[in-house]
């Protein structure tokens, strides 16, 4: 069997390619299952449907990386640099992303239940439609980020801060959003439904009341600003 080999390391699972150099590498569908990538340089890389499950990645430099529909199911992305890196429809479940840097990221349709994002910057990052139920999201900075329509079902947001994020259309049943900022957030047609928001600060932040009329949290509390058609 021929072995892949990328940069003049080899390719395959449980490989150990600590601080390896493969930037800009063609990793399609490579198979890199539980395979020791801590520090390593991927910026650029095409990891496209690469299987990096349970994969430590631990500080890796993953920045306009291509990890589109990329199974990174339990992975080590600890402190991991992923800034405008490419995770459609990526499976992230379960994964550690504690204080990752996701700036600009495109997360569309990527699922993410489960997973640790505690201290993560996903400032304007792309999360439409993402799956982010009972994911940990502690005090991270969400700030501009798109998440219309993605699913926070019983997300743990607890000091995280989401001022001017779309929330548009998100379901965030039983989420925990006490003493997020929550400031000129654009929650329309969202499910808060059980939600926490104790000591959240809610001025600016828009939301509906079903038939249509518009909120806006003001200093003296809550006033019609609209309508959803107009």
């Amino acid at each position: 069997m021929k072995i892949r080999k990328e940069n003049g390391y080899e390719i395959k699972p449980g490989a150990d390619l600590r601080e390896a150099d493969l930037r800009e590498a063609d990793l399609r569908e490579a198979d890199l299952n539980e395979a020791n990538l801590w520090r390593a340089n991927l910026v650029g890389a095409n990891l496209v449907g690469a299987d990096l499950e349970d994969a430590y990645l631990e500080k890796a430099r993953l920045g306009r990386a291509d990890l589109r529909e990329a199974d990174l199911e339990e992975a080590y992305l600890v402190g991991a640099n992923l800034e405008d890196a490419y995770l459609n429809e990526a499976n992230l479940v379960g994964a550690n992303l504690e204080d990752a840097y996701l700036a600009g990221a495109n997360l569309k349709w990527a699922n993410l239940v489960g997973a640790d994002l505690g201290g993560a910057n996903l400032e304007d990052a792309y999360l439409e439609k993402a799956r982010l139920g009972r994911a940990d999201l502690r005090e991270a900075n969400l700030v501009g980020a798109n998440l219309k329509w993605a699913n926070l079902e019983d997300a743990y947001l607890v000091g995280a801060n989401l001022v001017g994020a779309n929330l548009v259309g998100a379901n965030l049943l039983g989420a925990n959003l006490r003493k997020t900022n929550l400031r000129k957030t654009n929650l329309l047609g969202a499910n808060l439904v059980g939600a926490n928001l104790v000591g959240a600060n809610l001025l600016g932040m828009k939301i509906d009341d079903g038939q249509g009329n518009v909120y806006e949290c003001q200093r003296d509390g809550w006033g019609i600003v609209g309508s959803i058609s107009a």
